[in-house]
């Protein structure tokens, strides 16, 4: 039987504009601060194992090998570490390798952190780079971008199941009213449905990006970092940590096509699906156990499909939800309390790092007033890479 895997140390940069720093820096901030969580700065040689998580530094600030570069600024030699590079879904992907290094037997206690700069280059050099993660000749080529196809679902998705730009303009409401209330969030401005949908200049503050999706549809380019503490809980060193485990439950992950259009159906997502059929067997819930969601909202359309794929809800049925505010703080599914991708920021190589701090936090009861989940027992994060070609799922517990 493989070991038990918690969470024992959080820590989170404020998500915004950190251009002016190193990006070593300011992972280091993150690590530093789920060290001093856990309570063992002090001893972070416990630390077995590091794994880093990083999107395309080179790209986006010219700095590499982020993983040695971190070990160094924290004083941590000779600690192994490793850089884990899966696209938006790093972040998600290096917590999946930790868990099973601890779960090997290989390490007890790990340190993960996930970091992107993306505000050094133009929000259109950044759009660029993260494009480059597509079919280099049937996609990128073609001048596709992430946007784009988030424009397209979004059209497809509506023009299936009836929901309106309105609809998505709601949920951009709830995540930026949850994202006003984190102190870490990128985006602590709340925004009324009238602004940005019903009045008559609504289409200047809120213009279109990708028809149909605008502004407020889309998440920010962001800087940051965030980090967690994991430890064997079967271990004797669990004892040595001042904060009861959160205990990871369930992780998994799935692919598919590179190309989206080579999918039988572009708004059937199987990767959400299936690493959540995955995450749910490995953690022994289902759906109706989930107290609350971390969904990787790029374009707040997804907030809708991935609840969908992960059976929160009926197909095409949870824009019906947002209207009715089951998704909102003191709703029945509370999604995205943090404020999501869409308030808090996506720096791409922290998003994955950053849902499971949340998860923890909100298990904890640890979060900011006005945004706690009443007495959750299970969340649920999804990360997604590409456009969602390879997807990771965690699911975390109070025990």
């Amino acid at each position: 039987m493989s070991a038990r895997v918690g969470i024992v140390g959080v820590g989170h940069t404020r998500f915004g504009n950190s251009s002016e720093y190193d990006l070593a820096d300011v992972m280091a901030y993150a690590a530093t601060d789920a060290l001093i969580d856990a309570g063992i700065l002090e001893q972070r040689r416990l630390v077995d194992q590091v794994v880093v998580a990083n999107m395309a530094s080179g790209l986006f600030c010219n700095q590499t090998s982020v993983a040695s570069s971190l070990i160094s600024r924290m004083d941590m030699e000779p600690t192994p570490a490793e850089l884990v590079e899966n696209g938006p879904a790093s972040g998600a992907s290096a917590i999946k390798v930790a868990y099973m290094a601890i779960a090997s037997g290989m390490a007890d206690v790990a340190l993960v952190v996930g970091g992107e700069i993306m505000r050094k280059v133009s929000g259109w050099r950044a759009t660029d780079i993260v494009a480059t993660m597509l079919h280099t000749e049937a996609e990128y080529n073609m001048g596709l971008t992430l946007p784009s196809f988030g424009g397209m679902f979004a059209r497809l998705y509506m023009d299936r199941y009836g929901c309106t730009e309105r609809d998505l303009a709601l949920i951009a409401v709830k995540d930026h009213a949850n994202g006003a209330l984190n102190t870490y969030a990128h985006v602590q401005v709340p925004c009324t449905i009238e602004a940005i949908a019903d009045s008559e200049t609504a289409h200047v503050v809120n213009n279109y990006i990708a028809e149909p999706l605008r502004i407020y549809s889309t998440c920010p380019v962001t800087d940051g970092a965030a980090a967690l503490v994991l430890v064997n809980m079967d271990s004797p060193k669990a004892k040595l940590f001042k904060k009861k485990p959160v205990r990871i439950a369930g992780v998994a992950s799935a692919t598919d096509t590179h190309c989206v259009h080579n999918r039988k159906d572009p708004l059937y997502l199987d990767a959400v699906r299936i690493a959540g059929e995955k995450a749910y067997a490995m953690a022994g819930v289902g759906p109706k156990d989930i107290s609350f969601a971390e969904l990787h909202d790029a374009f707040v359309v997804l907030e809708l499909a991935i609840s969908e794929e992960l059976g929160l809800f009926e197909r095409g049925k949870s824009y019906l939800a947002v209207r009715e505010g089951a998704t909102a703080i003191g709703g029945r599914l509370p999604i995205n309390p943090s404020g999501g991708l869409k308030s808090k920021g996506h720096p791409v190589g922290a998003t994955g790092v950053s849902q499971v701090v949340e998860l923890a936090r909100q298990l904890r009861g640890e979060v900011e007033p006005g945004r706690q989940v009443k007495d959750p027992k299970y969340g649920i994060a999804v990360n997604f890479g590409g456009f969602g070609n390879n997807v990771v799922a965690t699911i975390c517990a109070k025990d």
